[in-house]
């Protein structure tokens, strides 16, 4: 028996409850490796599942968490065997299928990546979901042209777990980082991440008829869409790229084609879920070198499964600053 974080739902009412439960190995659904878990983390899509689902949970009872990292205790896959250590983002994992918010899990050995050198558990969760495709949009960036010298690169929700790596990311690349906050208060964090410059929300949420503006960045890490990923695309440089990596401002673009067609800006979709193998250890490698731990460690704040209900609520509220790792065997 072990500790697992399980989420019910009342089919009458349709409302979820969240409780720190113990179950059975022989519980945990099919798939060829089971991982002794030391660490989770919480990313909106697990604030989803934990609450009210989002329309990502198929049944119930559900155990969420997208990522973890641990230690192999059995595998029927001559790719990993007990003691190997290894970390898992996404395919689904969490959403239909059960995930880490549990002191065990068993998953398919297709969606393991053995958790690079220099890099331990925590990190790794440290790192997550959001680390991953912060470097995946990094990563992007460079493969279109992103290089040093020609001026700022813009990162939206950049005191998000996605922007906070980003920005520490580029920052330790040499890029000068330009962030975007609508939390005054968290520009002192941003500047300790290697910000050099905050840029308000506000300035950037109001819509223009104008398709293009000055052009200022050389790049674009955007976390949010909406109006302002519209505002950002008139902004950017000519032949500059925008990795597109989150919604927190709305699906919508209501943007002209007129920044592609006379700039020759690029906008990159970033998916992180269904992303092959090999730009997995390409991205893990790139982060065990490029993303500075201590920078790493200042995101951090430390949960255990029980604070999960509360942490799942407050990154639904825009809440949670940073990163944040579950040790689930605390």
């Amino acid at each position: 028996m072990f500790n697992a974080l399980v989420v019910t739902r009342d089919e009458e009412t349709r409302k979820t409850n969240a409780t720190v439960e113990q179950i059975s190995t022989d519980a945990l659904p099919e798939g060829g490796v089971l991982v002794a878990v030391d660490y989770s983390t919480v990313n909106y899509k697990d604030g989803l599942c934990i609450g009210p689902g989002g329309g990502l949970v198929r049944n119930y009872p559900h155990v969420p968490g997208i990522d973890f990292a641990g230690t192999v205790e059995e595998s029927s896959d001559a790719r990993y065997k007990a003691g190997d250590k290894v970390v898992l983002t996404g395919w689904r994992v969490g959403e239909a299928h059960w995930g880490g918010y549990a002191q065990k899990a068993r998953v398919k050995a297709d969606w393991l990546v053995p958790l690079p050198a220099g890099i331990d558990a925590r990190q790794a969760m440290a790192v997550g979901t959001a680390g991953f495709t912060a470097m995946l949009a990094v990563m992007a960036l460079e493969d279109h042209g992103l290089t040093l010298g020609n001026g700022p690169v813009l990162v939206t929700g950049a005191a998000g777990g996605v922007g906070s790596v980003a920005t520490a990311i580029l920052a330790n690349l040499g890029y000068e980082v330009a962030g975007v906050t609508g939390r005054p208060e968290t520009a002192d964090y941003l500047t300790s991440l290697g910000a050099t410059q905050i840029v308000a929300r506000e300035e950037l949420n109001e819509t223009t008829k104008r398709p293009l503006e000055a052009e200022t960045w050389a790049g674009c890490v955007d976390a949010v869409g909406g109006d302002m990923l519209a505002r950002v695309l008139g902004q950017m440089k000519y032949g500059a790229s925008v990795s597109a990596v989150g919604l927190a401002g709305g699906a919508g673009l209501p943007a002209t084609v007129i920044p592609f067609l006379l700039r020759g800006v690029n906008l990159l979709g970033i998916d992180s879920v269904m992303q092959p193998y090999d730009n997995r250890l390409r991205a893990w490698e790139r982060i065990a070198r490029d993303l500075p731990m201590d920078k790493l460690e200042a995101m951090v704040q430390p949960a255990t499964l029980s604070d999960l209900p509360r942490l799942g609520a407050d990154i639904l509220k825009g809440q949670v600053k940073g990163r944040v790792v579950v040790d689930v065997n605390a």
